[in-house]
């Protein structure tokens, strides 16, 4: 079998299986956030932390408890690798460094999942277990509580109350992410990823030297780190590691799980509305962005020159021959587009016009199909720009779903589009424009233009994978990345509450005549578009210094 039709069968199978989940799960999630009633372990849990889950917030309180959920978060993980040396289970590992720490709870807190540490030589069971996996689960829960509260904006009718957060995290971690993750762990365990927690072992003699591997809780933290689309590695060569991703079938089931809740939030949303049509036109513009983005990176690694392309069938070069050419593009295109940043091939290594795809499915905004929860409020703000512009093409005013789209709507999208191209383009021209940040480049040119702009790309869109080559664990990069990864997720979360809560206060109005049909094909289309646009008119003048030189070059 060829290599190409070999990818070719896996995106078709993936393809079945998304499809076969899409409803069910779908539906669930509209039942779980619709819900009433409480489960006794989430009572309990109500009980600890003294939240009231029947009582109905409005914006500013839905946001408070965000952010102050987050900062505790956020301190709890910087304190347990500051004191890494003095907890049991530290495998010998010393406490983490300041700014490294710092990163470290930033990314992990954010959804963002960055790494400037190698985790087989840095963190232990605790941090690892206690911190790193805890987060998967929160800060997952916590985009999806988002995108449900903007759900609920344009569902609500002048009362301005988007549910209660409590609720709505707990109820993402208890009742959604972590029943798919017990299933998901059996999976993993049962094709070969380890899950123990021993010590550090010798496997042997290479060289001269000794190979040394530690165990860990490896395939219960890379169920969620996929599921929750967090992306962070138990050890530094992430899902490109046996241990984490150990045969052809777990690398399949790993990009299900990275595309599963993100795509099935689009029946969610669509159930909550009471238009499952307007779920299906989401769901069309992210799987045309995705699949359209799988196409190209096929188009520029398996067509290539010269007799080792040819050997190889490809451009082979960073890719784990045991998954090939086509299931590492698939992986590649599906964990940029999603935020999820967990990667099985090294993405530097790719032909310079396929490492500008990675880096362009990160830069659309990370909405094709998105995080969880963050690509479907990231892709229903794209909707409302889209029809803006329809409006402004005919002369009328712009409704979406039955709210109007006014002046102070189009004031909160535009500056959460505006946000993360701010972040990635000026910590990108402040890195080159100094001396010491340029050190950290292992190319110079374009690819060493492509590794900076790619880690604050990477960054600042809450994706975390890394271009690699470049040095990022500097005081410079481990402060600027981490502050680029907390602005990047929560100053657009203020945004979207903020819109949240001005749809919610909205009375529906009635469709007539000329309200643009957002349920049809002709609107996905223009949603791709303005996305496109948007994306390229952005960051078009960076791509063409980084990825399109070196491509064009080649």
């Amino acid at each position: 079998m060829s290599p190409f039709l070999s990818g070719v069968l896996q995106m078709l199978a993936l393809i079945a299986a998304l499809a076969l989940a899409y409803r069910p799960l779908g539906d669930y999630m509209a039942r779980v956030y619709s819900s009433d009633k409480h489960l006794r372990l989430e009572k309990w849990i109500y009980k600890a932390i003294g939240a009231n889950p029947d009582a109905e917030m409005r914006w500013p309180a839905y946001l408070r408890g965000v952010l102050a959920f987050s900062a505790v978060s956020a301190l709890f993980l910087y304190g347990l690798q500051r004191l890494q040396g003095s907890l049991p289970g530290s495998l010998g590992f010393v406490s983490i460094d300041p700014d490294q720490a710092f990163n470290t709870a930033a990314s992990f807190v954010s959804n963002t999942n960055w790494q400037s540490y190698y985790g087989e030589q840095a963190m232990g069971h605790v941090v690892q277990t206690g911190g790193l996996a805890v987060q998967n689960f929160v800060s997952a829960a916590v985009g999806i509580a988002v995108a449900v509260a903007l759900v609920r904006g344009f569902a609500g009718s002048r009362t301005g109350e988007l549910g209660n957060f409590w609720a709505d995290l707990v109820r993402g971690v208890v009742r959604i992410l972590l029943p798919i993750s017990v299933i998901g762990a059996i999976v993993l365990v049962a094709c070969g990823t380890i899950q123990n927690f021993a010590g550090i072992h010798e496997v042997g003699q290479f060289m001269g030297g000794s190979q040394q591997w530690n165990g860990g809780a490896v395939a219960s933290q890379e169920v969620i780190k996929e599921l929750g689309t967090n992306g962070g590695g138990y050890f530094n060569a992430n899902s490109a590691h046996p241990f984490e991703n150990p045969n052809g079938f777990t690398n399949l089931f790993e990009i299900f799980l990275i595309l599963l809740i993100p795509f099935s939030l689009t029946r969610t949303f669509g159930r909550m509305v009471g238009s499952l049509r307007q779920g299906y036109a989401i769901l069309g513009t992210m799987a045309t962005i995705w699949a359209g983005l799988v196409l190209l990176m096929w188009a520029t690694e398996f067509v290539g020159h010269g007799p080792a392309f040819e050997a190889a069938g490809g451009a082979m070069e960073g890719k784990e021959t045991r998954f090939g050419i086509g299931a590492s593009s698939i992986f590649a295109v599906s964990t940029t587009l999603t935020s999820t940043g967990a990667v099985n091939s090294f993405h530097s290594s790719y032909t310079g016009l396929g490492g500008g795809i990675t880096m362009l499915g990160i830069m659309l905004g990370e909405i094709a199909p998105g995080g969880v929860g963050s690509g479907l409020y990231g892709m229903l703000i794209m909707a409302i720009i889209a029809v803006f512009i329809a409006g402004l093409m005919v002369g009328r005013t712009p409704e979406y779903l039955g709210k109007k789209i006014s002046t102070r709507e189009i004031k909160l999208a535009a500056c959460y589009i505006l946000v993360t191209p701010a972040l990635v383009l000026c910590f990108t021209a402040a890195a080159m424009a100094l001396d010491t940040p340029v050190t950290s480049m292992t190319n110079s040119g374009a690819h060493g233009f492509s590794e900076v702009l790619y880690a604050y790309t990477s960054g600042a869109n809450n994706n975390g994978s890394a271009f690699a080559g470049l040095n990022a664990d500097t005081q410079w990069f481990n402060t600027t990345i981490g502050l680029a990864m907390l602005l990047g997720r929560f100053v657009p979360m203020v945004f979207v509450l903020a819109l949240a809560g001005s749809l919610a206060e909205q009375t529906p109005v009635p469709r007539t005549a000329g309200t643009l049909r957002t349920e049809k094909p002709l609107f996905t289309g223009l949603l791709v578009g303005t996305i496109v646009i948007i994306a390229g008119l952005t960051y078009f003048p960076a791509l063409a210094l980084g990825p399109l030189a070196e491509g064009l070059a080649s």
